[in-house]
């Protein structure tokens, strides 16, 4: 059932040697989603808390894979990382959101590394 309010998926797949998960929608927008971007946005309560101010940054997750995606009914994927990382499911309308503001969430994850790498003693 596609929904004027929310694009409805028409393709997902894995691209293993680009380290990449492809979703197209049925609006014609189309992302390439990295496994290491996935893993670190997981919309599990283990990355992001259970309220504000609870989120855990992810670290040193550059080399994972994914493994299986487990389709969980009509709302979404379950994504299998080779961490042993399982417990999000990645709804639909989460996928299009870390797609549409994929360079903006990279980009603030990536200085939020580097500040916490150099706050650390060395």
């Amino acid at each position: 059932m596609t929904s004027a309010l929310q694009p409805w998926p028409t393709e997902l797949t894995l691209d293993q040697p680009a380290r990449q998960m492809q979703i197209a929608f049925d609006d014609g927008r189309h992302y390439d989603l990295g496994f290491e971007f996935l893993r670190v946005h997981s919309p599990s309560a283990e990355v992001r808390g259970h309220g504000p101010g609870q989120e855990v940054l992810q670290l040193d997750k550059q080399d994972v894979g994914v493994l299986e995606l487990r389709p969980v009914g009509n709302y979404g994927v379950q994504i299998v990382f080779s961490d042993g990382h399982d417990t999000g499911i990645y709804s639909w309308s989460w996928l299009r959101e870390l797609g549409e503001n994929r360079d903006f969430l990279w980009g603030r994850y990536l200085e939020q590394v580097a500040a916490l790498r150099a706050a650390s003693p060395k």
